[in-house]
């Protein structure tokens, strides 16, 4: 499927929180109370939230666009706080890539991929990583498919009071 990848800005903030809301949301229904959702979309996922995000050159975010309306985006950045370890390299944060659930298995979410690893070789990153729901079986698969390997850490990434736990991969590059 062909589709036009562009960088958001932050004048696209409204867009981006439509679209980080429905895709947070197909991902991770069913895995915590509606309440724990809402109160997570609130917090996290609000224009305010996301444009200020946006605003930070150093954060970057792009479309995937099908008929000039978003169907998947993805966010990067060289960032260390989240885990501190990684500072030993030059390390690339992979901290959101999600795609429409209509859009699924069309070769959009390769293409956002292909994006983030060729900037990190193109800037001379040693390693691309990220964390993922231990039991997002399916995202899992898509990142050995890219060479991502279990890291042997493990993170908190409770959704309001909902417990859970997210697993750190990596890929050297």
């Amino acid at each position: 499927m062909e589709v036009n990848i562009r960088r958001v800005t932050p004048d696209d903030a409204d867009a981006l929180t439509a679209i980080a809301r429905q895709t947070f949301f197909d991902t991770f229904t069913g895995t915590c109370t509606e309440a724990d959702m809402q109160s997570f979309l609130d917090q996290y996922y609000n224009s305010a939230q996301l444009g200020n995000e946006l605003s930070d050159p150093e954060t970057f975010c792009f479309f995937a666009e099908f008929n000039d309306a978003p169907v998947a985006y993805l966010q990067f950045k060289e960032e260390y706080k989240s885990f501190p370890m990684m500072k030993k390299w030059k390390a690339l944060e992979l901290k959101r890539i999600y795609v429409l659930k209509e859009f699924h298995g069309q070769g959009i979410a390769q293409q956002l991929m292909d994006l983030i690893l060729d900037f990190a070789k193109e800037k001379k990153y040693e390693v691309v990583w990220l964390g993922v729901w231990e039991h997002n079986l399916r995202a899992q698969k898509f990142y050995e498919k890219y060479g991502f390997k279990l890291s042997g850490y493990t993170h908190d990434f409770p959704i309001g009071n909902t417990p859970q736990t997210d697993v750190w991969l990596w890929k050297f590059l």
